[in-house]
């Protein structure tokens, strides 16, 4: 039987957030952006939506006059992304 596949994570630009975010320690909004190709403003909301759930950490901090935040995948984050690649290969199988 299937395991069912988290619809958080299973989102096209969610994934790729949380993917890009497992391999790194951190990675800041404009980066984020330049790699999913997303605008500002559905980034801003997809990555709400991670912090909402828990599986990721937001700061928001200034670089001079410069906002900028910095997203951080936390254990809950990574937890749930290794049970969604765990559940996908499930279906390659």
């Amino acid at each position: 039987m299937f395991k069912d596949l988290n619809p958080l994570i299973h989102s096209p630009l969610r994934l790729s957030i949380m993917s890009l975010l497992i391999g790194v320690e951190e990675a800041d909004f404009v980066y984020l952006k330049k790699e999913t190709g997303a605008t500002a403003g559905n980034l801003s909301v997809q990555i709400d939506k991670l912090q909402e759930a828990g599986y990721i950490h937001v700061e928001k901090t200034f670089r001079g006059k410069m906002p900028r935040t910095i997203c951080r995948i936390n254990r809950a984050g990574i937890d749930a992304f290794n049970e969604y690649v765990q559940a996908l290969q499930g279906y390659l199988k």
